[in-house]
């Protein structure tokens, strides 16, 4: 089984930009969504994933993920996936001796800017950069499958 433990944060300023050492364009549109979990596609680059991610509150989930052909994924995003689909770009910054993935928002989310770190375990320590604030991992509003139904610029 495949788990994923993230901490997610909204940001104090954009003091991150300047460590930033990759970035990519990320869409991701919604298939299914319930109480027990989301079904999502996945761009980036010339590559499309197909993830299943239980829909647990907090940081630990469970997550699967594999690799679909692009054409599929393209077709998909636009014929079947619940509209708006997610556009980000994800920015990723190393701190303290972790990689730190700033994830900004366009689109119907457009301003919406968080910050996650995966982690090995729940008890895992880690630093916290000063450019992030209040850890967001347990309200839902964050999650990329709730700002397809309640997008960030109608909150």
């Amino acid at each position: 089984m495949a788990i994923e433990i993230e901490h997610k944060f909204t940001l104090k300023n954009e003091n991150w930009r300047k460590d930033v050492f990759k970035k990519e364009r990320l869409v991701q549109g919604y298939l299914a969504g319930n109480e027990r979990s989301s079904v999502r596609v996945r761009i980036s680059g010339d590559k499309a994933n197909l993830n299943i991610k239980s829909a647990t509150l907090g940081i630990y989930r469970q997550e699967y993920e594999y690799e679909i052909p692009l054409a599929d994924g393209e077709k998909i995003l636009e014929d079947l996936c619940e509209k708006p689909v997610i556009d980000k770009i994800r920015h990723y910054i190393k701190y303290e001796g972790k990689t730190w993935e700033v994830d900004e928002f366009s689109r119907e989310n457009e301003g919406l800017v968080v910050a996650e770190i995966e982690l090995n375990s729940e008890d895992e320590e880690f630093a916290i950069p000063e450019w992030a604030d209040k850890n967001v991992s347990d309200d839902p509003r964050y999650y990329n499958v709730s700002l397809v139904k309640h997008p960030f610029r109608h909150w």
